[in-house]
């Protein structure tokens, strides 16, 4: 009997083992690998399933993290690229020698012979062929725009000229660390097109705004950024279409702004960026490699060129980093998307943006900056094609520099011991070519 006993107990902890176990197993982050060639860095490199879908998640191998939804499509590989080589040597026409012919007594020379006519007999010389011209590659037939990559720190692809892929055609950017060119709203997390966000649990949202009207993107304790949005109503449509055309920055005591200026001819070479610290405007040279330090404020600001105008990077120490660029509206995204832009009155100029964050609280707030928060849920309705979240009340503000929306949380100081700060990696943001619905932003 004793032993029968012993036996249960025994079949009973087995089994409490075997149930505890496998509920460890199915908690346990599931460990997968990019496996796009495209990106070495990436390639084959573990990472784990996030907390929030632990069992079932991808792999975005151009910021290489582990997203819980679906990332975007890679762009489509560059063409091939082939040194332009030097035309190759006429090829004359040698004819083979004649046969020797018999000496023949020599005779007073005659008048020498008239030249020969242009529509008359044949030459002595057979005249080389025209040479024909090779083929345009397929990118110059089609007219896309080509870049370069401006950034001396990648000497492998400084320099290189690319040309835009089919997607974005008249619109790209260079990707330095892969040497290919890539849309603007494909680089890494961005607040890209009519204003379209993917937040902090990979789950992509839109957010309209209203034009004219400025929103709060973060807000944190010693970070606050708004943003301004402009726009085109729609009569067709119950909101506008927006775009994104300046960056209010508080940082400490600090003012930053950063905003595309209203332009209607636009020019690649004329610079449209406007940038200031403290009322103060920044100026750079029109070199296409300048850097600007600040001297007076309590974090230092750099302001660093990555082209010949209208696009920059600029870092406040130990806090953020930001990639700003300025694009317009073609003639042809409003044709296509019927925006009823005229370009050649107002080309909505406005901002494509990158973020990149170094020290976030768990208490973050904002459009974006609650997607990091640490008790953030998603109420974005999965499934949709173009999911909507609202928050104009929530997150408006009454000026690009004012700290007043309803979620503001900046100079409140923390809620009562430590709080978790997180560094997070690269975000873009922008606002074209995505029917005018507001910012996209990916990691």
């Amino acid at each position: 009997m004793a032993r029968s006993i012993i036996l249960y107990a025994l079949v009973i902890g087995l089994s409490m083992s075997t149930v505890a176990l496998a509920e460890r197993e199915a908690n346990k982050p599931k460990k997968v690998k990019c496996k796009d060639k495209w990106y070495p860095n990436c390639y084959h490199k573990p990472l784990f399933c996030p907390a929030a879908c632990p069992r079932k998640c991808f792999v975005d191998c151009a910021s290489c993290q582990a997203v819980c939804s679906m990332p975007s499509p890679s762009p489509p590989p560059p063409p091939k690229r082939y040194r332009r080589s030097p035309p190759p040597p006429r090829n004359t026409y040698s004819p083979p020698p004649a046969p020797p012919t018999p000496q023949l007594p020599s005779t007073p020379p005659s008048s020498p012979p008239p030249p020969a006519s242009s529509g008359g007999g044949s030459t002595p010389y057979l005249s080389p062929p025209p040479p024909f011209p090779s083929p345009p590659p397929s990118s110059e037939a089609s007219g896309a725009k080509r870049v370069r990559c401006r950034n001396r720190n990648y000497a492998h692809c400084y320099g290189m000229e690319l040309t835009c892929p089919s997607a974005c055609p008249q619109q790209c950017e260079v990707d330095c660390v892969t040497c290919r060119p890539v849309c603007n709203c494909n680089r890494p997390g961005a607040v890209c097109q009519d204003p379209r966000f993917v937040g902090g649990d990979g789950i992509t949202f839109y957010f309209h705004g209203k034009k004219d009207a400025d929103f709060c993107l973060i807000s944190d304790q010693n970070l606050h950024i708004n943003a301004h949005f402009i726009g085109k109503r729609n009569p067709n449509l119950t909101r506008d279409f927006t775009w994104v055309q300046s960056l209010g920055i508080l940082f400490d005591r600090h003012h930053l702004f950063l905003g595309a200026a209203k332009t209607a001819a636009w020019d690649d070479a004329v610079d449209r960026l406007s940038l200031s610290l403290d009322g103060h405007p920044i100026s750079l040279p029109t070199s296409d490699v300048a850097t600007w330090q600040s001297s007076d404020s309590s974090r230092r600001v750099t302001v660093s060129k990555l082209a010949v105008a209208t696009w920059v990077e600029v870092e406040v120490e130990g806090m953020l980093k930001i990639t700003a660029r300025v694009v317009p509206i073609t003639a042809e995204e409003s044709r296509v998307h019927s925006y009823g832009v005229e370009p050649e009155e107002d080309c909505f100029a406005h901002l494509d943006l990158g973020f990149r964050f170094y020290a976030l609280s768990g208490e973050v707030e904002g459009v974006l900056g609650k997607t990091y928060g640490r008790n953030y849920v998603s109420r974005v309705k999965m499934g949709v094609a173009m999911p909507v979240v609202g928050g104009e009340r929530e997150y408006a503000a009454s000026g690009l520099f004012e700290a007043d929306c309803t979620a503001a949380r900046f100079g409140k100081g923390g809620g009562g011991g430590d709080e978790e700060v997180v560094e997070y990696g690269d975000l873009s943001c922008a606002s074209t070519g995505m029917d005018g619905r507001g910012v996209v932003c990916k990691r």
